[in-house]
């Protein structure tokens, strides 16, 4: 028993490893294209809204499933759509249909694919691993992310160097099907559910306010997911405005914009590590607090950067990884700890869709106001905010007594 849950792990690892390298390359190679053939804030900021409203829309519900459904076909088949989504998109491209209202739509159904692939992930761990190891898991899981964040963008930007983007798409297929076959090596457990077998409108919504519950009636958790949702309608916007701050600011090319994607990824790698490595005697709040202040201020000082300063925005990007590695694998695994198992499924799918439509709203106006302000003027607005909520949180109380059971 003591050795089984790590064999398991060990398939889904590999497979979600390759899968995470392919998409993440060719994820950056679609940026690559977009902001080559376009080079506006809109378009890539209506391509972020594409990848994420669907599955932030459908989420709850996806949720509700999760909980009723086996978690390993589920995510078997969310990984199969998402990869017949991209061979759709694949062979338009091939026949010299590059139409961004067909890039748009792919990428609204590869979000539903998401919207089910990546809360029956997070749902599944705590029914496989020991409670006592959610946090090590978690960073292990960052580190496996962070390692495709640093070798995606170099081999997406090699890729769109060598092929025609139609041709790299195939690259997510491949780490798709990998893995889909890694999962059939593995039997994950679900939990008991009474109620499994109803599947009426009525019992959807009670299953969806259960979960909303379960949230509610805890007070920490609930002001955990409005800072973590303030926070993310911050981070999305600069995200997307990446690409551009070392197109327009920095004055860079192609391969200034994979450094960035790859340091970043670097500081996740490092980040992951030293949680994975080292069990923090720390409360996973303030750790979370903490995080919040150095990826703000690491962001309000990329903006902050005179143009000539690029290798310093590398150093301070790094940083900035390290500080959302650690802050990500605390916060899931508050989450783990906190809530049930059998209705996991629905928080998961409720935190992804409650911090994503506000950011939705704040990616509509992301081009206008980076014309506006200026994409530097933006990350350094947008990270002070980000550091503000750091600080406050530190004076709630509820929030700060919430995880100390498992500290």
């Amino acid at each position: 028993m003591k050795n089984s849950w790590k064999r398991k792990f060990l398939f889904i690892w590999i497979g979600q490893f390759v899968s995470l390298i392919s998409s993440s390359a060719v994820n950056f190679a679609i940026i690559i294209w977009l902001s080559l053939e376009y080079g506006s804030a809109e378009v890539l900021a209506y391509g972020a809204i594409a990848g994420m409203l669907p599955a932030a829309v459908i989420g709850p519900f996806a949720g509700v499933f999760i909980d009723r459904w086996d978690r390993k076909k589920t995510m078997m088949l969310a990984d199969s759509f998402v990869a017949a989504c991209t061979l759709v998109m694949s062979v338009s491209f091939y026949l010299g249909n590059e139409s961004l209202v067909l890039i748009y739509v792919m990428l609204g159904l590869r979000s539903v694919g998401s919207a089910f692939h990546m809360p029956a992930m997070q749902a599944a761990i705590p029914m496989i691993a020991p409670e006592d190891q959610l946090l090590r898991i978690a960073g292990i899981n960052q580190m496996i992310q962070s390692i495709s964040s640093i070798a995606g963008p170099a081999l997406g930007a090699l890729a769109i160097s060598l092929m025609s983007i139609g041709n790299v798409l195939l690259l997510d297929i491949a780490g798709a099907i990998i893995a889909v076959g890694s999962l059939l090596f593995v039997s994950i457990p679900n939990p008991d559910i009474k109620e499994k077998a109803k599947s009426s409108v009525r019992q959807v919504w009670a299953d969806l306010k259960i979960g909303l519950q379960e949230i509610l009636h805890n007070r920490g958790l609930s002001w955990l997911f409005l800072f973590s949702t303030i926070v993310t309608f911050c981070i999305m916007p600069v995200a997307v405005l990446f690409p551009l701050l070392t197109l327009n600011h920095f004055q860079g090319g192609k391969w200034e914009m994979s450094i960035i994607e790859m340091v970043w990824g670097i500081g996740m790698l490092i980040g992951g590590s030293l949680i994975g490595i080292f069990k923090p005697s720390w409360s996973k709040i303030v750790i979370i607090n903490i995080m919040h202040i150095v990826l703000g201020g690491s962001l309000a000082l990329s903006g902050y950067l005179p143009a000539d300063a690029f290798y310093v925005f590398v150093s301070v990007t790094t940083l900035g990884g390290i500080a959302a590695a650690i802050y990500n694998a605390c916060f899931m695994t508050v989450l783990q700890e906190e809530v049930r198992p059998e209705v996991m499924g629905r928080v998961f799918s409720m935190f992804f869709s409650i911090v994503v439509i506000p950011t939705v709203v704040g990616l509509l106006g992301t081009g206008w106001a980076a014309d506006f302000f200026g994409v530097n003027n933006m990350f350094i607005a947008l990270g002070l905010l980000i550091v503000i909520v750091g600080v406050v949180s530190f004076f709630n109380r509820s929030l700060m007594l919430l995880g100390k059971r498992f500290s």
